[in-house]
Formats: C-alpha cells, structure tokens, sequence
C-alpha cells in the first residue's frame, strides 16, 4: 500500500490530549486490526437515532397530501422502508471486511480513477440530505418557535461541521446520548396518540386507497433508507473483521427501519389529523396537548437529532471529496485535509439552502430522495451483486490504493452497468418540477398512471448487466494480488 496513504495508519482513532487531540486521526485509511472495536448492537443504536429525527415525520406527509387514507399511508410507508433498509443493511457487512469508507471500497467494481463517477451521485445525496435538512430545521424551529430562520441556518451549518471534523467516534457518542434521552418523549407522545389524549379530529374526508399516492408514499420511503447506503460502511469499518455479517446486518436493519417505520406513522397521523404541513410544528402542537411542555421539549430534541445527522452527512461527504481528489492526486491522512473539506462543504451546503428556501419541507424532502435515488440505485445494485455474488467478500484491499493495482485505473464492468442501470430509468421516472423543470418518462404517461418505477428497473438492470459483464473477470490472477495483500496487512499489523 503506498506509504503516504499511511501515515498514520498506526495511530489510534483519535490521539493526543485536549479538545484538538480528540479529532479523528484517520479519513480514507485503512484501519488496521489493532485498532477495531464496536458491538453490532451500537449499529442498532446509531441507526436508529439515524432516523428518529425530524427529517423522517414529513416522509408521513406524502400519501396523505395526494388522498390516501391514514391506514394505506403507514402501510405504503412500512413496506417501503422494509424495501429500503434491506439494500442498506447489507452494506453494512463491508466495512468489518475492508476497514474502508464505502465509497473508497467501489474502486473495485469502478476503478481508481472511475469511482469518481459514483462519488459525484454520492456526494449529491450528502449535500442535498444537509440542504433538505437546513431548510427543515429553519422552517420548523421558525414555525414553533419564530427563532430567525437565518440564524438557524447559520448555526446548524457550524454545530455539524464541528461534529463531522470530531468524527466517527464522535457521531457514535453523540447519538447514542440523543437516542437516550428522546426516546421518552417520543413514547409518550405516541402512546397518548393511541389513547386519543394527543388532540386531533378525523377529517371530513379521510381519503381512501389510490394505487398512484400508495406507490409514491412506498418509492419516498423506500428512497429514504437506500440513500443511507453510502454511510454504512463509514459507521461499521471500526467493527472488528471476525464481526458476524447476520448480526451486523441485523442490527442496521432493526435499527434504522424501527425508528422510520415509527415516525412515518406519526407523519401520517400528523397530516391527517392535525392537517399540519410542518412537523416540527405537529410535534410540538401534539405534545402540548398531552402535557406542555413536553411538545416544546420533543421538538428542541428533534431539531437537535437532525442536526446530528447533518453531521453525518458532513462526515460522508468529507470522505467522498477526499476519495475523489485521492482518485487523481495522492494525498496524505491528515486533520487539516479533513477540517478544510468539511468546512468548504458546510459552506457550500449553508448558500445552497439560502437559494432553495422558498420550498416547503414536503417538497424539499420529496425532491431531494427522488434525485438521490435515481442516482444511487445503479450503484448500489452492482456494489452487492459484486460483494455477495461476485467476489464473495474477497478483495486485495492493498490494490485499492493503487491505479495499476488489480481493480485497474477504470473498471469498464462496473461504469457500463452504472450507465446502462441509469439509462433503463430515465423511461420510467417521474421527476417532480424542480427549478421550474420537470419529466414523466413515456412509461408512466402512458401506462404506469404516472407512478415512478424506475428505481426497481434500475436496480434490475444495473445489477443482472454487472453481472453478466463480471463473467469474465480472472479470477485467478485476482487471487495473486489478495493473499499479496494479505501478507502486505499481516506484515503491517506486526510492525
């Protein structure tokens, strides 16, 4: 592995003492043995504050808005996240195998230098999450509180910045403490909801099953959990190698689909039957009514997990940038490359939500997960098909870091499966206006009733095309450079 991707790859997570000693020391690195910890169980943890957060409620908010019913909503919104958080918790089995981000790992299906085409979708979702989310908090604590919208924006973009230079132990940390301490509340306000004690009226017209809103309420939620696919390995590469995969998997799933199944449904209840469009406002207004201030208290802890997750977002967005200029220009782990990237990151994200503000949350929210996942299902259709079926788990983690390595400079299979999964979308996507812009592929116009398939033939099709293309892939010669590999990290780890 070349020596300056190394630099300090001996060092522990964080080193040194005081509050700058605390930064995370490792970026793109491999991260050796000796420094693995973490339990499946935290996953379960991280994840599930991952989505118990503000942003989730107005997911609740689609079905409702385009007629369906309260009970069709939350099964639309379970079977959609139980769709999505699969794809994503199978991820999360990478990072224990490779000790990598997620996004460093796709140099083996794309190339060293061809990843960059999957790190341009990828680092679009990161940004367009930390702009939805700016424009979320902004609106929401203006609406419940009337705080200053820009000042808001303002400080969210600092308080996430900060916690994605900390890093990954950080995050953990801190979301660990937020799930602790919001979890009452939310428990609360849900079993007042089911005991009738949480205010809100039946409507009028509670609207009934309709197969175009059911398929849009099911396609945003499963968007919302399979945009996280990027993240996983991030949060799970610390894991020890011998972690079991079914545990890991396991955890992730439970983890992120119990809180997003959970606010969904509270989404949807929101909509219905306080016909709020905000949900930090519904929050609020619904736990008031049980018992002020405990809607108050509920919507701060809210806000405040979002802006946690912005955090992450920052934090993956940190690694994508610093993958893409390692792809074509070999840089060095250090804390300046970090803290520079993510503070150029916050400040592009902070302008971005400045011009886009004049949306709504449903829309920012709605927007934002149709883009992203037009993008990433091609992605990560072949990254699985090539993990689980391909190369079953077996890497030359060393040629990772090389451009005339085993993976090559571009990796021709997997950047035409990339290109032909995407381009089997664009017939079925049924992009909302954005920009005054917008598309309805001739499938949906004229037979699908206006409902976007073209997530599932993306992931069909990206993923069969990988694998018929990776037929022809020497193996033999791949299995050279992976006990070289072996050897290079069994030798490292006795230094």
């Amino acid at each position: 592995m070349a020596t300056e991707q190394r630099t300090e790859a001996a060092a522990p997570a964080t080193a040194g003492r005081g509050l700058a000693g605390q930064i995370e020391v490792h970026s793109i690195d491999y991260i050796p043995e000796s420094e693995r910890h973490g339990k499946p169980w935290l996953q379960s943890m991280l994840w599930f504050l991952g989505n118990f957060q503000y942003f989730t409620i107005p997911i609740g908010f689609v079905g409702p808005s385009m007629g369906l019913s309260l009970g069709w909503s939350i099964l639309a919104g379970v079977l959609g996240i139980a769709v999505g958080t699969l794809f994503m918790a199978f991820h999360a089995t990478q990072g224990p195998v490779f000790g990598l981000p997620q996004m460093i790992q796709s140099r083996a299906q794309l190339g060293y230098r061809g990843v960059v085409v999957a790190l341009i979708a990828t680092l679009f979702t990161y940004m367009a999450f930390n702009v939805a989310d700016q424009i979320l908090l902004a609106s929401g604590l203006h609406g419940a509180f009337g705080w200053n919208q820009g000042a808001i924006a303002i400080g969210t973009a600092l308080v996430a910045a900060a916690l994605a230079i900390f890093g990954h132990d950080w995050v953990h940390r801190v979301f660990r403490f937020l799930l602790v301490i919001s979890f009452p509340c939310y428990a609360i306000i849900s079993v007042a909801i089911l005991a009738g004690h949480a205010g809100g009226t039946a409507p009028a017209h509670p609207g009934g099953f309709l197969f175009a809103a059911f398929m849009a309420q099911f396609s945003v939620a499963a968007a919302y959990n399979i945009t996280y696919a990027p993240y996983v390995s991030d949060y799970s590469r610390y894991m020890p190698k011998n972690t079991s995969a079914r545990g890991i998997i396991s955890a992730v799933f439970f983890g992120a689909s119990g809180s997003a199944v959970w606010l969904i449904a509270l989404g949807a209840w929101m909509a219905t039957r306080l016909g709020v469009s905000d949900g930090l406002v519904g929050l609020r207004t619904s736990g008031n009514n049980v018992a002020s201030p405990l809607g108050n208290i509920t919507a701060v802890l809210s806000a405040t997990a979002l802006l946690a997750t912005m955090g992450m977002n920052a934090y993956g967005g940190m690694l994508t940038v610093l993958t893409g200029i390692d792809s074509f220009k070999k840089i060095a782990t250090s804390r300046a490359w970090r803290i520079g990237t993510v503070l150029v990151l916050a400040a592009i994200w902070y302008a971005l939500g400045q011009v886009w503000s004049g949306g709504t949350a449903v829309s920012a929210v709605l927007d934002s997960l149709t883009l992203m996942l037009y993008l990433l299902v091609p992605w990560t259709a072949l990254n699985l098909v090539d993990y689980f079926f391909v190369r079953r788990g077996h890497y030359a983690i060393t040629d990772i870091f090389r451009a005339d390595g085993v993976y090559g400079a571009w990796g021709w299979r997997g950047l035409a499966a990339y290109a032909i999964g995407f381009a089997a979308e664009i017939p079925f996507m049924v992009l909302p206006p954005i920009a005054g812009l917008s598309y309805t592929g001739p499938f949906p116009a004229h037979v699908g009733n206006d409902v976007d398939y073209s997530w599932l033939v993306g992931l069909v099709v990206s993923g069969v095309v990988y694998w018929a293309f990776s037929r022809s892939l020497n193996r033999a010669s791949e299995q050279a450079a992976i006990e070289a590999s072996d050897r290079e990290l069994e030798e490292l780890a006795g230094q």
